[in-house]
């Protein structure tokens, strides 16, 4: 345990990047020995962060290879010395593209390039102080896309495959709309409607709230044509 005898896991959502992506710091109480998920940018806003809290940073992980989501693991890892875990590999042509995807949003310098210490395969395992988080292949916004999980503690961080009331964009190049759809109903909901999960953007919620009322996967609307989701990175 910590100083003040507290054990479990703390999670701050910091929204970084003109798309305002949800940044998670995680962190064991216990060890004081923390992660960043999909670090997407402002590197001394996320550092600092972790600095004023008193977590010691072990790892970056990442969700998938949007700009958004890893323009700024280059710039922590060149600071801190830790390593980027993640995506799966299928992404690297866009953890290749981040400069200038940045540039086309008319962000030039916004995020750098990047290649991981170590890519995601499904059902890999990932530690974060005393805690296990497992990790899932989850194709369809993009053909890397991983999401990451704890049965224990009850908490998914999906990227951009799932949102409160909406699913991933699929106008990308590689995307897959039927592919994001099989990972949502056969790999997210078998995790059960008690899981939290913090999306890319926008607010938490629970797989078994979307299955009630999400529009684009809900039980009601699963079985028949899905409409597809736009406007959300």
């Amino acid at each position: 345990m910590n100083e003040s005898g507290e054990t479990g896991l703390d999670l701050r959502v910091i929204p970084v990047t003109p798309f305002q992506q949800n940044c998670t710091l995680a962190w064991d109480r216990a060890t004081m020995e923390g992660v960043l998920v999909d670090p997407g940018g402002e590197a001394d806003k996320l550092m600092s962060t972790a600095g004023e809290l008193g977590v010691t940073l072990r790892e970056m992980w990442l969700t998938h290879g949007h700009l958004d989501h890893a323009g700024g693991a280059k710039d922590i890892r060149d600071a801190l010395g830790i390593p980027i875990i993640g995506p799966h590999r299928d992404d690297q042509f866009w953890l290749d593209l981040i400069e200038e995807s940045w540039a086309l949003y008319g962000h030039a310098g916004q995020g750098k390039n990047v290649t991981p210490d170590r890519y995601l395969e499904d059902k890999e395992t990932l530690t974060l102080g005393n805690y296990d988080f497992t990790v899932l292949h989850t194709p369809g916004h993009t053909p890397g896309h991983v999401i990451i999980y704890s049965r224990t503690l009850k908490i998914t961080f999906v990227g951009d495959v799932l949102f409160r009331g909406s699913i991933g964009r699929t106008d990308f190049p590689k995307s897959n709309h039927q592919d994001l759809l099989n990972s949502i109903t056969d790999k997210l909901w078998p995790l059960g409607g008690d899981m939290r999960f913090i999306p890319g953007h926008g607010p938490m919620s629970t797989f078994g709230a979307e299955r009630a009322d999400n529009p684009f996967v809900g039980d009601a609307v699963i079985t028949r044509s899905k409409p597809r989701a736009s406007g959300i990175m």
